[in-house]
């Protein structure tokens, strides 16, 4: 199992030991030697574990004292914050831009036929909107996960988290995703060919033209549908005053 996969698993391990009642809310975490023996890890997998935990609120890491679980419910952990599509969007274009530098130095050949797979799926017409959608989220999170970096990747699936979950997010996203394939797929190579090439600059710049169109393509569906709206309120103030004369012959 590779090293960012192990990291995955002991967290998962520690998050169900808490779950379970073994490490309360308030207890402090037996230390990184004795979570590595029990584990059968290496400190810095412990290490790795203990800072995507903290990433989703399950525990606080707090230098020279330990390591403590939180209340999920008093801290509101895992509540996803209520954000605009707007939000999300200039976010992403920051933090997935850093996230596809970090990927260019580290991925292999593996790695591009995996990110490959998942375009084709995207390009594929016969492709259904769920199986493309699904294929980018896997896309975006194959680029965290492979920048190497687990914070960096639990930031990542948070976002996709309120970019799926949270409902106004949906949305918009929806009215314009469903329209752009052709872009998004030409976009996507692009981080690929960027990635390809070794070039963090490159593929920076590639992820952040991504969201920039995406971001314009957004404002521009939020205007379709003001003007919608007012020629709606335009129509049936019309209709009421058409009607109010009516009734007075």
């Amino acid at each position: 199992m590779s090293e960012q996969r192990l990291y995955q698993s002991v967290a998962k391990q520690i998050r169900e030991a808490i779950e379970s009642g073994e490490f309360p809310v308030g207890a402090r975490l037996p230390g990184e030697r004795e979570l590595a023996e029990r584990f059968n890890v290496s400190r810095v997998t412990i290490r790795e574990a203990e800072i995507a935990l903290e990433a989703l609120g399950w525990i606080s890491i707090k230098t020279g004292s330990g390591v403590y679980v939180l209340s999920r419910d008093a801290n509101g952990a895992g509540r996803l914050p209520d954000v605009t599509a707007f939000d999300l969007t200039a976010a992403r274009a920051v933090i997935e831009a850093e996230a596809a530098a970090l990927a260019a130095a580290h991925i292999d050949e593996a790695g591009l036929a995996e990110l490959d797979a998942l375009i084709a799926v995207m390009s594929n017409p016969k492709a259904t909107d769920a199986e493309s959608s699904e294929a980018d989220q896997r896309f975006h999170e194959t680029i965290a996960r492979i920048s190497g970096n687990p914070v960096v990747e639990h930031c990542i699936k948070l976002i996709w988290r309120m970019r799926t979950e949270l409902p106004k997010v949906v949305q918009v996203y929806k009215s314009v995703c469903h329209h752009d394939w052709d872009s998004r797929t030409d976009e996507h190579a692009a981080i690929v060919e960027a990635l390809r090439s070794r070039d963090p600059q490159a593929s920076r710049a590639a992820m952040r033209d991504h969201f920039h169109r995406l971001f314009e393509a957004m404002l521009e569906a939020e205007e379709a549908e003001a003007l919608a709206k007012v020629r709606r309120k335009t129509q049936q103030d019309r209709d009421r005053f058409m009607a109010t004369m009516s009734a007075q012959g």
